[in-house]
């Protein structure tokens, strides 16, 4: 017996590939910083518990296929704090931003259709692509030039007659990278100039450091019949197991034929979108604290970082990870010594090999993925055993 070509051309995640072997590594004895996955520490807000306890329906049924009206009205209301005008129809809840993307791709795609993805990006943006038979092409960024691909001559050299899309995940997974509104309206004209859609992966989007500004592709109304976005309540508001995501776009045909892959799987989580709708309501002030909170852990990383010798990486914008180029010839090698062999006081780390996140052949095998979602001195000490580990792998290899 066959299993499918499509599910065959998957690939594991490089995130949770080597859980296994942190799991004996903590079953000897060994402490282990995970700095593998976005999974952060911060509290999810008391008030989604809170609206779910006052929830007092004697039957949890079905929700509607586009998700509850409490939900859709809390999200309109959070988009016009940026300016943006949306209506129920122009959204539909989903199981996560994953089963957003899902039918994003089972909608837009036919056998063999192309979608350009900046990379390293979100691993499972194969899966997504695959499963609806279309194929990622890359846009090759770079760790020296802070992973930027903003330019007209870099993503136009991906486009063929078979591209549908760009995907766009700003602030970025897994590298932190920004985009600007100036640099939104590139890529909107690109899209234009070759009649293509624009997913926008937007689930980060309040963590923008430095002063930068909070940036949307749903700010930009000429580009409205084109755009898709992402969003979710799990990074946000730090509710990862809550599997509450945003389907966005005001392109009704696209909703219309969406609409039909989600009333094929009934509805979402009718609780969780209850509690989700009070979490869309929360004041600025929330953001505020949750961004200060992730910025000063990014700093720290990067000060650990930056003690490394032959370390590439820039100070990410944004989200809650950073890329880095080590100097080790073999990034998954390296963490199997971090693991397997290595400890520095009965402690050790893990973090994502980058190679997973891209789909060109042979590269990132030098670099990682940090997720800085645990609290600073975690966050210190993590980055610190990285440091030493690469002493001690360096030392062993000569």
């Amino acid at each position: 017996m066959k299993l499918s070509n499509k599910v065959e051309a998957m690939q594991f995640s490089p995130i949770r590939k080597f859980n296994p072997i942190a799991q004996k590594a903590k079953d000897s004895g060994k402490k282990v910083y995970h700095l593998n996955i976005g999974q952060p520490d911060v509290e999810t807000p008391d008030v989604f518990m809170n609206a779910i306890r006052n929830y007092d329906n004697k039957v949890i049924a079905y929700a509607e296929s586009g998700g509850i009206t409490d939900l859709q009205d809390a999200v309109i209301d959070y988009f016009k704090g940026y300016g943006v005008d949306y209506k129920r129809n122009d959204m539909i809840v989903t199981t996560g931003g994953s089963e957003a993307l899902t039918m994003t791709f089972l909608s837009l795609l036919n056998e063999g259709d192309e979608v350009l993805i900046p990379e390293p990006f979100y691993t499972n943006y194969h899966t997504f692509a695959t499963s609806a038979g279309g194929r990622v092409v890359p846009i090759t960024t770079k760790a020296e030039d802070g992973y930027h691909y903003a330019k007209k001559e870099l993503i136009e050299a991906g486009i063929s007659d078979r591209t549908k899309a760009i995907v766009c995940i700003s602030p970025g997974n897994p590298t932190g990278t920004v985009l600007t509104l100036d640099e939104m309206r590139l890529i909107g004209e690109i899209a234009k100039e070759h009649d293509l859609w624009i997913i926008a992966d937007e689930v980060y989007r309040e963590f923008a450091y430095d002063d930068r500004e909070i940036t949307s592709f749903s700010m930009l109304p000429e580009y409205a019949d084109r755009v898709i976005v992402i969003d979710s309540v799990s990074k946000r508001f730090s509710a990862c197991g809550a599997r509450i995501g945003l389907l966005i776009s005001k392109n009704e045909e696209f909703m219309a034929q969406a609409m039909k892959i989600a009333q094929g799987r009934l509805c979402v989580s009718t609780v969780d979108q209850v509690g989700a709708a009070a979490l869309f309501r929360l004041p600025k002030s929330y953001y505020d604290e949750v961004k200060a909170e992730y910025c000063g852990r990014r700093d720290v990383v990067y000060e650990e970082l930056m003690k490394i010798p032959g370390v590439v990486c820039q100070k990410p914008g944004g989200a809650f990870y950073m890329t880095a180029k080590l100097p080790v010839d073999n990034i998954e090698d390296f963490l199997m010594f971090l693991l397997t062999e290595f400890d520095d006081n009965g402690e050790t780390v893990m973090f994502a090999p980058a190679e997973g996140f891209y789909a060109t052949q042979g590269l990132g095998k030098e670099e990682m993925r940090i997720a800085y979602v645990l609290k600073k001195e975690d966050m210190k000490r993590g980055v610190e055993l990285i440091r030493l580990g690469i002493e001690a792998y360096n030392n062993k290899n000569k």
